[in-house]
């Protein structure tokens, strides 16, 4: 009979030492710890003759001792937690750890007895490494990952639509959600709060930035990671797809030394990319930037970013008070919510600094009776606002399956539109058969100048000013998607879903 030394409720702290492989000695259910400043090995009662059997293998004379459960849990979380950021600077160089392709991946999770031994095993992190992998390779921006009834769903938002990815057996989500939540540092017993996490993971040499959301739903958890790419991922000016006269129009109210322009648009429209564009276009060592975002989406180089944070206090306009005294040339906030962060806002635009932000409006115009109604005056406005660039991004069809058909008189009369031969989505592989491959912004940029600011002065309002507008030429979105409808690189569908009929 086998006499240990016994300690009960105790916290301690891992001794991961590189000559003992701690992944197969975990398994084992073995782990190592600092009592007393000395090296000892830990077991638990329930796994002591797995954990010894194993211990009798290795070429140590550690002391062991033997703790209650609860404590060799704690102890484990933090080898996992070591073990987490030793995994994910291996990742990219063992490719075993990733399954490429999404049929191969079905059949893993039919056919591996080991997925449910526990979190740790490595099939779970494989399998979890794998959805990263076929998201980035898919182009995801976002993967869901929820807790139905019966089973687990993972979806993956690609071009802006979600889509089903694959089916996972109810008991497995949970270890794939308790392995998320291991590399996002959140707490894994916690089942009945939401929880907010980030992580990085370095996958076939793309390095890549997850925000993480938890949210406790009826049937279990469900997960949210949203996949925010580096510096490089981000798009210059001209590949965001706007129209030629859009980019010089907006790279001319770059130029200018003070003043604010917007980016307006609905949740996905492509805002903040757009406003990130705009800062590497003019981003130079003597200038100093500073940004103000709730979340920081891009990692960005050149340029000092502030994530909000309201639980400190941290709100949009104590961000952007505290910029103002950093002595910033180019400031931009990540969304105008309310009328102290937009007065701020336009005074400081007003006092020689060149501002960037966003609104969630409609179209261009609009956004000038959004701030009225925050109740800026008229005359800050005027004096400050350079332009307004309203965007969507529209899904093109896939060039491989997209398929001839003839829209109804009715709906060409109504959007005035030649009668020919227009294109609508089919699916095939080439398009994982969603019919659309990429997306293209569509814009129109509303600038202000002495015109407006005349009509404004005589009592104009945003739809009058918007008439006006138009008579003297300004391209709206539903011009734009119009324009990608004729040339058959959208559908009507597509189409009506980004608003050719708001105009």
């Amino acid at each position: 009979m086998v006499h240990l030394a016994q300690l009960e409720n105790v916290d301690l702290e891992p001794f991961w030492s590189e000559e003992i492989d701690n992944k197969l000695a975990m398994k084992q259910q073995l782990l190592f710890a600092i009592v007393k400043n000395e090296p000892y090995a830990i077991v638990q009662k329930k796994s002591l003759a797995m954990a010894l059997n194993y211990y009798a293998k290795l070429d140590i004379d550690y002391p062991i001792i033997e703790v209650d459960e609860g404590s060799f849990e704690r102890l484990h979380h933090k080898f996992r937690e070591i073990q987490t950021g030793t995994d994910f600077e291996n990742v990219d160089t063992t490719a075993d750890d990733i399954i490429e392709v999404e049929s191969d991946l079905l059949d893993f999770i039919r056919n591996s007895q080991d997925l449910l031994s526990n979190e740790e095993s490595a099939p779970v992190v494989k399998l979890v490494n794998s959805l990263f992998f076929q998201a980035i390779k898919k182009g995801a921006s976002d993967i869901h990952i929820e807790t139905l009834e019966k089973k687990g769903e993972v979806r993956l938002r690609i071009n802006g639509a979600l889509k089903k990815h694959l089916d996972i057996d109810k008991n497995i989500t949970g270890l794939v959600i308790s392995r998320i939540k291991v590399i996002s540092n959140l707490d894994i017993s916690e089942k009945r709060i939401p929880q907010d996490g980030r992580t990085q993971v370095s996958i076939s040499g793309n390095s890549l930035d997850i925000r993480v959301s938890v949210l406790p739903t009826y049937h279990g958890e469900r997960v949210v990671m949203r996949l925010l790419m580096t510096s490089e991922s981000i798009p210059t000016l001209q590949t965001l797809g706007f129209s030629d006269d859009i980019t010089q129009n907006l790279n001319k109210l770059l130029t200018h030394p003070h003043g604010m322009i917007l980016v307006t648009g609905p949740t996905g429209s492509g805002k903040s990319t757009t406003l990130h564009a705009c800062l590497q276009h003019i981003a130079t060592p003597d200038k100093n930037i500073i940004t103000v975002e709730d979340p920081v989406e891009y990692n960005a180089e050149n340029v000092n970013q502030i994530q909000v944070n309201t639980k400190v206090g941290l709100t949009f306009a104590a961000g952007l008070r505290s910029i103002l005294r950093q002595d910033p040339d180019i400031i931009m906030v990540g969304e105008i919510r309310d009328a102290e962060t937009a007065d701020i806002a336009l005074r400081s635009a007003l006092t020689g600094h060149l501002m960037l932000s966003t609104l969630h409006t409609n179209d261009a115009t609009s956004a000038i009776s959004r701030l009225l109604d925050m109740g800026i005056e008229e005359f800050l406005l005027t004096s400050t606002l350079l332009g307004v660039l309203a965007q969507r991004l529209t899904r093109k069809l896939c060039p491989e399956c997209k398929s001839p058909t003839p829209l109804a008189p009715t709906i060409l009369q109504e959007l005035e539109l030649p009668n020919q031969v227009y294109f609508k989505a089919k699916g095939c592989t080439s398009c994982d058969f969603t019919g659309y491959k990429g997306r293209q912004a569509v814009g129109e940029l509303f600038v202000m100048d002495d015109h407006v600011k005349e009509m404004m002065k005589d009592g104009f309002n945003d739809h009058q000013i918007r008439i006006e507008m138009k008579k003297r030429g300004m391209k709206t979105i539903a011009d734009r998607l119009k324009k990608m409808l004729i040339e058959g690189e959208t559908s009507y569908e597509e189409a009506i879903r980004i608003g050719i009929m708001e105009d």
